[in-house]
């Protein structure tokens, strides 16, 4: 039971119906149409374009996508998209091709304390 409880979200897979904008998809579940805005990327408004065509190849429409909800923003779902069969989600993607900056903080290591003694 606690192995459930400490699990990352399930991945629900849907199929890209539509690029919308840089960081913008429209995806289907087969019953429903969802509005996913890629998490933890900024696009820089230059880029915009070049996005859009970076996205559009790497996502042919119906191409399936695993979406790791992050939350939601005025009911659009926030999420990590990666594509089936593939290891990067494609706001790392993005990043990696030099069209866009990480937005999402990072975690800062805590430094060890040295000579502590816990009783």
């Amino acid at each position: 039971m606690s192995a459930l409880l400490w699990s990352p979200a399930p991945a629900a897979a849907a199929e890209v119906l539509q690029v919308r904008s840089a960081t913008v998809l429209q995806v289907g579940d087969g019953n429903r149409n969802y509005t996913v805005e890629l998490a933890c990327i900024r696009v820089d408004q230059a880029q915009e374009q070049s996005s859009i065509d970076w996205l559009r190849h790497e996502l042919p429409r119906r191409s399936r996508v695993n979406l790791r909800p992050m939350g939601q923003d005025n009911g659009v779902l926030m999420a990590k998209v990666q594509k089936l069969g593939e290891s990067k989600d494609l706001a790392s993607g993005l990043v990696a091709a030099g069209l866009a900056e990480s937005s999402c903080p990072q975690a800062v290591p805590v430094p060890a304390t040295q000579g502590a003694k816990f009783s």
